[in-house]
């Protein structure tokens, strides 16, 4: 009876211990190491194209190792930058989405490096009826006159061209359609001068893009030709005999 007792003892502390040792290892692999650092995070939303300022932003604890590349760990180096993007709270501050702001207006520090802002005078038109707003991508279209041949040619000067600015309005939070005189875009100096060119040669208009179409169509063989002169119909009375 004894020794019955005993060997039945000796089973329960052995499955006692191994209760205890798969407990604690299942605490073990729930237990969240602390990685944690610290990031920089909107406090508030952040409209596009302004300077930071420290009421902007906030820090917060987040683990390492999901932070993404290019966060900042403190607000001293994200204040006195210009967002390049809208941001909304509690959204990650990264430094592709932010430029250094090195004196001038702010508009300066939006433009992409070894590109140039040119401005160019627009109306209902040629600005979409208004409804083009900063960040908008655009195609532009030259049309020449040739007043011997009493025709206009047509043809897509850039394509996908980013608009900076509207009139001297950087922000995107526009919603609804105003009329413009100017439209500041952000082309590479050789395309500045096309621009240039066209106006003096010219008039030129602008397309809306969809924000998810970036193709580039070849369109150096496509040449519209348009009647500077609309023909007139004569419309010639009918008599009716009575």
């Amino acid at each position: 009876m004894n020794r019955r007792f005993f060997i039945m003892l000796g089973i329960a502390l052995l499955l006692a211990l191994l209760a205890a040792w798969v407990a604690n290892r299942w605490l073990l692999n729930r237990v969240v190491p602390d990685n944690t650092v610290s990031v920089v995070v909107a406090a508030v939303e952040i409209p596009f194209g302004i300077k930071l300022e420290e009421s902007h932003v906030k820090v917060v604890a987040w683990p390492g190792n999901s932070a993404p590349q290019g966060t900042f760990p403190s607000k001293e180096q994200v204040v006195g930058r210009v967002t390049m993007n809208k941001f909304y709270p509690d959204e990650i501050i990264t430094d592709k989405r932010i430029s250094e702001h090195l004196g001038g207006s702010t508009l300066s520090a939006l433009i992409t490096k070894d590109y140039r802002a040119i401005s160019v005078k627009v109306d209902e038109v040629i600005g979409v009826a208004g409804f083009i707003l900063p960040g908008n991508k655009v195609d532009i279209l030259a049309t020449k006159m040739d007043r011997t041949a009493n025709k206009a040619d047509t043809r897509t000067l850039l394509q996908n061209i980013k608009v900076l600015a509207v009139d001297q309005e950087a922000s995107q939070e526009k919603e609804k359609p105003a009329i413009v005189r100017a439209v500041t875009l952000e082309l590479t100096p050789s395309q500045a001068v096309e621009i240039a060119q066209a106006q003096q040669e010219g008039t030129i208009q602008l397309t809306l893009r969809n924000p998810l179409d970036g193709e580039i169509e070849d369109t150096s063989e496509k040449v519209v030709e348009v009647l500077e002169k609309k023909q007139v119909t004569k419309h010639a009375r009918k008599v009716i005999p009575w």
